[in-house]
């Protein structure tokens, strides 16, 4: 069976999907996250080595879950001492109905009672209070998501061995908790909760900003899918349905955000009709179904931001004011210079460069190092015509710039101002330089 054939491509989604279920309950049973997921990669290769022949079972988790159970007993030589298992020749060769399925019912007494809880034990574990959040994010990816060390590492822009080495010392760190995978109480859950919406949103930025088409897909795609899934354990939280909300309706613009040679194209100059209209409803629908339960917070706050670009059918047509407002909302609830930052380009639209300025100008000690500060106060720098200083920001702004994108951006900018500089010279010989406004634009997350 080639990778590129239909049937490998049903079976790597299919073991995808089962992959946080099944890694849970290995988790429960073993306690060891290594054990668990040495016995998932056990699974899936007999699954890889049998379903093409007798065709997937139909129940994918269960399966797995009942193989991978055996497989790590075996591997620990606790047979003896634990409750016995089937063997993998026990399971039918062809599940041709659900009464010759003998896998679900061993494994619903193994584990569907507990399915919610396990998922929840093993997004929790990865936000483990111990970890910080860089390290959350990478055991999320690995873990849960299954991507490669590899992989993983080249979002973080390091070596294979020094991802390795950081998730060894997360593992080893949550192993070493007093409680390392237990399910936090109610009073606890609240805030575990947000800590996993928080690591899920990381895991959406860190593929909203990768350098490559590839990883920028992946990590989304990625994030998506496990918001999806948090939404289905928590589905009357507006929070976890803001942050799906959030995502899609970001990720819905993915195809304009970029020329078809890699450069950036600013949210005023996308081409609209690029964006995914499928997504962006869903998106809609979520932000609407949060507002209804009156209890706002972040999340939904930047979704409703989200929103009113999504619903502009034009740029001209976008609701800056009502952007500006919400920034406002969102400034109150969660202060960060990063929402001052953004605020400032809503206030650019709707009262001049010189209004984004002064909400820009204060947040220099905080954003010092942030690409996106020097690079939206360059712009208004340079709608209202001071050049020189907006040729200094844009400098400090490419020697942040973290893509190669990023980099040419700015270059752009600053040819563009020194046509504005040549152009006034040729007809204002000897005159002033750059005394009229140049048209730009920036915006923190095009």
């Amino acid at each position: 069976m080639s990778e590129a054939s239909p049937d490998a491509a049903w079976l790597a989604a299919a073991l995808a999907a089962a992959r946080p279920r099944v890694l849970a309950a290995l988790l429960r049973a073993f306690r060891d996250l290594d054990t668990a997921e040495e016995a998932f990669q056990e699974a899936s290769l007999r699954a890889l080595r049998t379903w093409p022949r007798t065709g997937p079972p139909r129940d994918v988790a269960a399966w797995l879950i009942l193989v991978g159970r055996n497989a790590a007993l075996d591997g620990r030589r606790r047979l003896a001492r634990e409750a016995p298992l089937p063997a993998d020749d026990a399971l039918p060769d062809h599940p041709a109905s659900d009464l010759d399925d003998a896998e679900t019912p061993l494994v619903e007494a193994i584990d569907a009672r507990d399915y919610r809880d396990d998922v929840l034990r093993l997004l929790f574990t990865c936000c483990h209070p111990d970890l910080p959040a860089t390290q959350q994010v990478a055991l999320a990816l690995r873990v849960v998501s299954g991507l490669s060390v590899a992989r993983v590492a080249r979002a973080f822009l390091v070596s294979e061995a020094a991802m390795e080495q950081r998730l060894t010392r997360a593992k080893a760190r949550i192993a070493r908790s007093p409680v390392p995978y237990g399910a936090p109480g109610p009073a606890e859950r609240a805030e575990r909760l947000a800590a996993v919406a928080a690591m899920l949103y990381l895991v959406f930025n860190a593929g909203y900003s990768a350098a490559t088409g590839s990883e920028r897909a992946a990590f989304c795609d990625e994030a998506i899918r496990l918001g999806r899934l948090l939404l289905r354990l928590f589905a009357a939280d507006p929070e976890v349905m803001g942050l799906l909300a959030l995502m899609l309706l970001q990720h819905a613009r993915a195809p304009a955000r970029f020329d078809a040679d890699g450069e950036i194209v600013l949210l005023d100059d996308q081409d609209r009709g690029l964006w995914r209209r499928p997504m962006i409803a869903e998106g809609l629908a979520l932000v609407d179904k949060a507002m209804r339960h009156r209890r706002p917070g972040p999340y939904q706050v930047q979704a409703a931001i989200a929103a009113l670009h999504a619903r502009a059918a034009r740029a001209r047509d976008t609701d800056w004011a009502g952007i500006d407002a919400l920034y406002a909302a969102l400034e109150r609830m969660q202060p960060s210079p990063v929402v001052t930052l953004n605020r400032a380009v809503a206030s650019a639209k709707v009262a001049g460069p010189a209004a984004g300025l002064a909400l820009v100008e204060p947040l220099a000690g905080a954003l010092h190092g942030y690409f996106h500060f020097h690079g939206l106060r360059g712009a208004l720098l340079m709608q209202l015509g001071r050049s020189d200083e907006a040729r200094e920001a844009m400098g400090r702004a490419i020697a942040l710039a973290a893509t190669p994108a990023e980099a040419a951006h700015i270059r752009r900018q600053l040819d563009r101002l020194a046509r504005d500089a040549s152009d006034a010279s040729e007809k204002n010989p000897g005159g002033a330089v750059g005394d009229g406004p140049a048209r730009t634009s920036w915006q923190a997350r095009p």
